[in-house]
């Protein structure tokens, strides 16, 4: 898929996104996992190619917790995390992360 023409901002999940699919999700069942947009990709790059925003699922907990009841309301998937930061790793544990892809870093 060839992004360069697309604003940057909008390769990040929003809010709104987060909520559109809780709201789909949560009438099948309670216990599911969102694999939200935050910079995360599959494959190793180059620093700095990709900006990886964990703090952004901070932000989605604290801005729809209120709004469905709960602190922290959703359990998210961290695909593509090979290559990640350890510091990105804990914010995104921290901010709900229950399962991490990290493929590429197993292979080698």
């Amino acid at each position: 898929v060839d992004n360069s023409g697309v604003s940057k901002e909008k390769l990040y999940s929003t809010p709104e996104d987060i909520f559109a699919v809780y709201e789909g999700l949560q009438p099948i069942s309670e216990r599911f996992m969102i694999a939200a947009a935050f910079g995360n990709v599959h494959g190793v790059y180059k620093p700095g190619n990709v900006k990886l925003r964990p703090e952004l699922l901070t932000s989605f907990q604290a801005y729809l917790g209120p709004k469905v009841g709960y602190e922290k309301p959703f359990f998210f998937v961290f695909h593509g995390g090979s290559g990640s930061e350890k510091e990105h790793i804990h914010t995104a544990l921290d901010a709900g992360v229950v399962k991490m892809n990290v493929d590429t870093d197993t292979q080698w």
